[in-house]
């Protein structure tokens, strides 16, 4: 079993900053791939920013430039790093991790973190 523990969210002013942090636990092995997809009421949850199982990175577009991913791979832990935030961010942002094992893929998420960004 997998565990994911985000923090981080919160209320922000439009062109604050937030970091997001995801710290995973349990049966994770090597090949794996980390990231952030959010979801707003009335939309469909959507990409933000992950890492790939090779190594790279794959950014939503309405984000691309303001929003950065990073990893501790000794602390198993993701971050998102949100800067200039628009109200268009607000959403539930979700952690998400896919494991490679034995020729199958298994995906986990975490319970969701609220960002808010007022006007």
């Amino acid at each position: 079993q997998v565990q994911l523990v985000e923090s981080g969210g919160g209320l922000v002013q439009a062109g604050g900053s937030l970091r997001l942090s995801c710290a995973a636990s349990g049966n994770i092995f090597s090949a794996n791939a980390m990231g952030w997809y959010r979801q707003a009421p009335g939309k469909q949850r959507e990409l933000v920013a992950t890492f790939t199982r090779d190594g790279g990175t794959r950014t939503g577009d309405s984000v691309k430039g303001r929003f950065t991913i990073s990893r501790d791979n000794a602390k198993n832990t993701v971050y998102l790093q949100m800067n200039s935030l628009k109200p268009e961010d607000t959403a539930v942002y979700y952690c998400n991790i896919y494991i490679w094992i034995l020729g199958t893929v298994r995906d986990y998420w975490g319970q969701g973190t609220q960002v808010t960004v007022s006007s």
